[in-house]
């Protein structure tokens, strides 16, 4: 056969992936030829909208320490995954948009991380955790933070022989050449630590990107060259904060005003660094995924998407309008789930359906929620060989 040419394969790459369901089996990526892989890894961060493993029962955030019992997973998997939801995350739809297979938690040494890993940790912060119980601000249980989740990336650069693009540039090309970045939205537990006391929110957003920049300098100088930086949903728009705010507190989703205000203000910062390391390493492929307006148009035109519930969580205790009961959240043995999770926005009260998340992944690969777009990612990718 004829060999294609650069525009011909990156055309067909992308109509592949494009028109790949979202929803194909767990194990479709693997049967699919090693070639059609724009990536041959993934290496994901964040907090517990990415983790798909580190934390379970014993060790998750304080309040939701029961990911490891049913319902948690019933959707997809049929079984509690440690995933916070019933069923798949953004980044699981993302690795089957790529052919990849799910991508494995760091913490689990046993499984195949041949094709990238996860170090994403629920409950983690942005901002250093010393910082949070030197200021009484949290009663969390998991101590792990973005910092924390380099380092464990950079010991696993060290067990590769990459230290950085200098002096171990072959070992670092080798890591990096065919792996995308993909750092999942964090920041949303720093501000609600601080939600009640005396340190503000403009100090956690300075606090929070000064981290999360400080992550992707780290990286790019690493050698990563395709990089993707999700920004903060309307963390407003979630039960746990319309339970807690009040009632006159509203926007123009029906969400928690100030609480949106601030993840706004966080995004726009966030863009802000995006466009200075974008300077700083031209040869770097760094995308923004806008989680925030994704979100808002679904929000806005639920009924267009099946969505009956906006607010009330899927799982939880306590019934009335939201469902919720910090007392009683998912999993515990007074909770209840919804017959219909596709129709929920919110699973427990801080975390999404999978039928939101599928939604959000599907904007960022096929749509325009991401900037520059996916598929411009793609075909530089495939320039680039």
């Amino acid at each position: 056969m004829a060999a294609l040419n650069n525009t011909t394969f990156t055309t067909i790459l992308i109509i592949l992936l494009v028109t790949t369901p979202l929803n194909a089996s767990s194990d479709q990526p693997q049967q699919l030829h090693r070639r059609r892989r724009p990536f041959t890894a993934i290496y994901a961060f964040g907090d517990s909208f990415t983790d798909t493993g580190n934390t379970e029962s014993t060790s998750g955030p304080n309040a939701f320490t029961y990911v490891s019992n049913p319902p948690y997973g019933r959707t997809f998997f049929h079984h509690p995954t440690n995933r916070y939801s019933d069923g798949r995350l953004v980044i699981d739809f993302i690795a089957q948009s790529l052919s990849l297979p799910f991508l494995p938690p760091y913490r689990n040494k046993k499984m195949d991380k041949s094709f990238g890993t996860n170090f994403a940790v629920a409950g983690a912060t942005a901002v250093d955790h010393s910082f949070f119980v030197k200021n009484n601000m949290t009663l969390n249980i998991t101590p792990q933070s973005l910092g924390t989740e380099l380092r464990w990336f950079n010991e696993f650069l060290e067990s590769k022989g990459c230290r950085d693009s200098k002096n171990t540039p072959k070992q670092c090309e080798d890591v990096f050449k065919d792996a995308l970045i993909w750092a999942g939205e964090i920041g949303a537990n720093d501000y609600a630590y601080s939600f009640g006391t005396s340190v503000s929110g403009s100090t956690i957003q300075q606090l929070a990107i000064q981290s999360v920049a400080g992550f992707l300098q780290a990286m790019l100088e690493k050698g990563a060259k395709y990089v993707i930086v999700e920004g903060l949903p309307p963390t407003g728009c979630l039960t746990l904060s319309m339970f807690l705010a009040s009632e006159e507190d509203r926007d123009d989703m029906g969400c928690v005003g100030s609480q949106n205000k601030l993840s706004m203000e966080h995004n726009t910062a966030l863009q802000a660094k995006l466009n200075g390391l974008r300077k700083q390493f031209p040869q770097a492929m760094i995308l923004y995924a806008d989680y925030y307006s994704r979100y808002r148009s679904i929000m806005k035109d639920a009924a267009k998407y099946g969505i009956k519930e906006p607010f009330k969580a899927c799982c939880g205790s306590g019934f009335g309008e939201y469902n919720f009961d910090v007392f009683g959240t998912c999993g515990s043995n007074t909770s209840t789930s919804c017959a219909e999770p596709s129709q929920y926005v919110n699973w427990d009260g801080v975390h999404l359906t999978e039928a939101m998340y599928k939604l959000v992944a599907n904007s960022f690969v096929n749509g325009t929620s991401c900037n520059p777009s996916f598929s411009s990612l793609l075909e530089i990718k495939e320039r680039r060989g």
